[in-house]
């Protein structure tokens, strides 16, 4: 970058920077002095940084689940239950069922209720570990294992 170049750049941003212009954005804040220390022993405490308003950020929608079991007949009705969170009271939330390698809907569904919780009634038939979780309200919950025997 040539001589003259660099001054008039320099010189540009001095002016803007004197005038207090949208140079000035450029330029480090000024230092905030101290105070000056009392001679006081009692010297009052210095005031507190003004508080900012908590920001209320809705919570990340999270479904946990419990079976009220870990093995049941086949077919013997039992209960999966659990709690809703950062999810509105009435979402529709499924039971599903992994079979193989995919997760699929079970006809079992029932609406968070206003207490962010939720229980329905399950039965199932294929013998054996059966993985289970619920979703809705885009949060999928942990698997819970259930033996039907």
């Amino acid at each position: 970058m040539n001589r003259a170049y660099r001054f008039a750049i320099a010189g540009a941003l001095a002016a803007g920077l004197t005038a207090g212009g949208a140079a000035a954005a450029f330029a480090a804040p000024a230092p905030v002095p101290a105070p000056a220390p009392t001679s006081s022993a009692s010297a009052p405490a210095s005031p507190a940084p003004a508080a900012t308003p908590a920001a209320t950020f809705a919570a990340k929608p999270a479904l946990t689940a419990q079976a009220s079991v870990d093995s049941v007949a086949a077919w013997q009705e039992f209960r999966v239950s659990g709690k809703a969170t950062g999810i509105k009271a009435g979402t529709t939330v499924v039971l599903q069922q992994k079979q193989g390698a995919k997760w699929v809907s079970l006809p079992a569904k029932v609406a968070v209720n206003k207490n962010a919780a939720y229980s329905m009634r399950v039965k199932l038939g294929i013998k054996g570990k059966n993985a289970l979780r619920v979703t809705g309200g885009g949060a999928v919950s942990e698997p819970v294992y259930v033996t039907v025997r």
